[in-house]
């Protein structure tokens, strides 16, 4: 059962528009094929109550409404009013699950709180709706005051109900304890159904989930990304991974290859972003980046493990950086179909581990402008070299530029100010050139382009069309920042005239 419109818009600073929830509530049952989902509280607010009923009208149509359900309240009969008006037909029935909760907060006795939950069930029969109970801080409650638990328990197996849900309300349990809690319960009472809803304060939620199972739980709770209250909810995407690879004898019916794009979906609606390195979703989690992965890969996939990214409709990559070898970067070159030669692969290489100790983000959109720049790089001898350069850009100043040139080692230098930075950059550059007698070539076309695709950190590649006694040549920059990719396409211009 997937919470991700319910306990998973607890997540701080969440909130679902009535559209979005019709949208993932679509895509959990449709797309994912979650059996149940849990989709709002009752009573909230306005807005919940048009999300309600805008997705009890969709489901009606498609006859899943018992699929879908509703956190209701011991209430006199106020939450079924609410979810008769939205069209809801299975209430999700919050009860205290523990001692200390029910003596403290309700300040009822068991018998109190018994009496008023059958009418509660009762009420929900009447109106058509069917029940589902939660014994809210149950783990706690098996903990502190298990003789309640196993009382309370004796009554709810008197009631006409579908399912209980234990909830671990504060994510205290460990996985030894999951176990222990819910063999009891499962062994105790063999013919009904009970769901276990496990939160992840300690990090524990996909374990104890593991627990639950083997104990023989029958239903578990779920959210798209782990969202939810605190530290969140036993992630949807673990869960189903770990149960397919590490507990055959379970059956889910989850369509693992959907994961990603609805995990993605959420983070959209939600602005809630996934960690690059949550297992299963993450940005980075099937990225290879130690060249040593991307070789052990190439024979025979040593670094391979059973979660391959095209279950859950992604691809494996190999990330290119100062950690990269050759190994990542062939594996890149394959996938865009090139081929070099050892002697350019090592240059390749060496200009990508620069490019990974100045932090810059290099992608495989990106390899074809690097390669360009390291071959173009070889076809003259620097002479003539941009030492260093101040560029400066300020609100009602023009842009101007201090520049140090080192001709033939001889060291040079002027200011000067321009329409822009590079303007700024060539006025500073021509200064030197006319005061050496010397003429430089006239700049005709000027191109930035980054790779399709490629995100506001990428490489941009600055080519550079000159005209020289009307002979005309290019040369090209390869850098992230447009106007120091252009300084690099200069410099190389300088000295193939030199």
């Amino acid at each position: 059962m997937d919470t991700t419109l319910r306990d998973g818009e607890q997540t701080s600073g969440v909130s679902f528009s009535a559209a979005e929830k019709l949208t993932i509530a679509q895509l959990l049952l449709e797309e994912l094929h979650i059996d149940r989902i849990e989709i709002a509280s009752a009573r909230v607010s306005e807005g919940e109550f048009q999300g309600v009923k805008g997705i009890m009208s969709w489901a009606s149509e498609k006859g899943y409404t018992d699929r879908i359900e509703v956190l209701a309240f011991v209430d006199g009969g106020v939450s079924i009013e609410w979810m008769k008006k939205a069209g809801a037909k299975v209430q999700n029935l919050l009860t205290k699950g523990s001692l200390n909760h029910l003596t403290h907060q309700l300040k009822k006795t068991p018998e109190q709180h018994f009496a008023e939950i059958a009418q509660s069930i009762a009420l929900a029969n009447e109106n058509g709706i069917a029940t589902n109970v939660y014994l809210e801080d149950w783990s706690n409650g098996m903990r502190n005051s298990p003789e309640y638990v196993f009382q309370y328990l004796d009554f709810l197996a008197t009631q006409p109900i579908k399912r209980i849900l234990l909830p671990d309300t504060l994510g205290v349990l460990i996985p030894s304890d999951t176990f222990e809690f819910i063999s009891k319960i499962t062994a105790k009472y063999p013919t009904i159904h009970f769901d276990f809803h496990a939160h992840n304060d300690y990090d524990l939620s996909v374990a104890n989930v593991m627990e639950a199972v083997r104990a023989g739980i029958n239903g578990l709770h779920v959210t798209v990304n782990g969202m939810g209250e605190r530290a969140g909810n036993a992630p949807l995407e673990s869960t189903v991974a770990v149960i397919n690879d590490f507990m055959p004898q379970v059956k889910i019916n989850i369509k693992e290859s959907s994961l990603y794009s609805v995990s993605k979906l959420v983070e959209t609606f939600t602005g809630y972003r996934i960690p690059a390195n949550k297992p299963i979703v993450g940005d980075n989690v099937f990225t290879q980046t130690a060249g040593i992965h991307a070789d052990g890969d190439n024979k025979n996939n040593l670094y391979f493990n059973d979660l391959l990214p095209e279950r859950f409709g992604r691809k494996r990559k190999y990330a290119l950086g100062k950690t990269s070898g050759k190994a990542n970067i062939e594996k890149n070159l394959q996938e865009l179909g090139l081929k070099l030669n050892p002697e350019d692969l090592k240059l390749v290489t060496q200009r990508i581990i620069e490019l990974g100790d100045k932090k810059e983000t290099v992608t495989k959109e990106d390899l074809p402008y690097i390669i360009s720049d390291v071959l173009d790089s070889q076809t003259y001898e620097e002479k003539i070299v941009v030492e260093s350069y101040l560029l400066s850009h300020a609100k009602g100043l023009r842009p101007s530029t201090t520049l140090c040139l080192k001709i033939d080692g001889e060291v040079f230098e002027e200011s000067a100010q321009g329409d822009g930075q590079f303007d700024a950059f060539m006025n500073a550059l021509s200064k030197i050139y006319k005061g050496r007698k010397m003429t430089l070539p006239k700049l005709i076309d000027y191109v930035v382009r980054i790779p399709p695709g490629s995100s506001s950190d990428a490489l941009c590649e600055t080519i550079i069309t000159w005209t020289d006694n009307e002979k005309k040549f290019k040369t090209r920059g390869l850098d992230s920042d447009q106007t120091v990719a252009a300084i690099i396409a200069t410099q190389k211009m300088l000295n193939v005239i030199h």
